[in-house]
């Protein structure tokens, strides 16, 4: 299955980010933003130490992700908490994962 349409799409529209894994540093195009929820008031949680920020981040790429690579973007770097990737057929289109900010998931 031809898979270029969609890295054209990452390409024009897509964020640079780079991956921390196993395999080393890659750099690659992603979808990167939080998860919003509908009754969402408001994006933090107060505690003895300041405001965390609780959101979760969706990442969609064509870069393969396993859990606990790091994903970094424009200064900030999250965690993957989960991901799978998405197939068409036999062949995988794009991967998806849940992510969460490096300084909430160390804690």
């Amino acid at each position: 299955m031809n898979t270029q349409w969609i890295e054209k799409i990452l390409e024009r529209y897509g964020q640079n980010v780079t991956i921390y894994g196993a395999e080393g540093e890659v750099s690659a195009r992603a979808f990167l933003q939080p998860v919003t929820q509908s009754q969402e008031a408001h994006p933090f949680v107060m505690t003895e130490l300041g405001s965390i920020d609780d959101r979760l981040w969706r990442y969609l790429g064509r870069t393969p992700l396993e859990e606990r690579d790091v994903v970094e973007h424009d200064g900030r770097r999250f965690f993957v908490r989960s991901c799978r990737p998405y197939y068409v057929g036999e062949t995988v289109i794009y991967w998806w994962a849940m992510l969460e900010r490096e300084r909430e998931a160390a804690q």
